[in-house]
């Protein structure tokens, strides 16, 4: 088990010896601490997977959808855990290994104070640098989200949607969140 010490780089290697369920994500080779989150974080990822699960069934789609915890490497310095991730059904074998090797195809990420900086800034980074298709952040203090399309490697803003709207995907065509419902506690 590794104990966390202040050093100046860690690794992928170092992160796997965390004893499990430890609230890390290493990012840029730095081992990101976070609390719990908030209950309005909990409540709008529960009613996204249940529209997501609801959709993907109807649909008898096979793909992978799982939400926090669940690790995702993309590289050495980068072990990252997304609020909400899904990876198509054609892709599951390529990507799902002991853990998730690779950019899962769609991630959504719920700010909160802990973790606006890294999911808008450095986790969006990644995202985009190693090729996940489609990114949504959920803001739940403005209400609104934000989906990110990827396009000859960069994310452009392909829809922003606020509380009286529905948003959109692009990576699972025909899904559309009711923000009224998601943002409804």
């Amino acid at each position: 088990m590794l104990t966390v010490e202040k050093k100046k780089k860690y690794t992928a290697e170092d992160y796997m010896l965390l004893e499990d369920g430890t609230p890390f994500q290493l990012i840029n080779y730095d081992l990101i601490m976070s609390p719990s989150p908030i209950p309005a974080h909990q409540v709008i990822s529960a009613r996204l997977l249940q529209a997501m699960y609801n959709f993907l069934d109807a649909k008898n789609d096979n793909g992978f959808l799982v939400s926090a915890p669940m690790d995702v490497r993309f590289d050495e310095g980068n072990v990252l855990q997304p609020d909400i991730l899904y990876i198509v059904a054609e892709r599951r074998d390529e990507v799902i290994k002991e853990r998730i090797e690779g950019a899962p195809d769609l991630i959504i990420e719920i700010l909160w104070p802990a973790n606006a900086y890294y999911d808008l800034r450095q986790k969006k980074d990644i995202y985009e640098k190693y090729g996940v298709k489609e990114y949504i952040i959920i803001d739940p203090i403005a209400q609104n989200a934000d989906l990110y399309a990827l396009e000859n490697g960069i994310f452009y803003l392909h829809q922003k949607a606020q509380k009286a709207e529905s948003l959109n995907s692009v990576i699972l065509e025909g899904l559309t969140f009711d923000l009224n419902k998601i943002f409804n506690f």
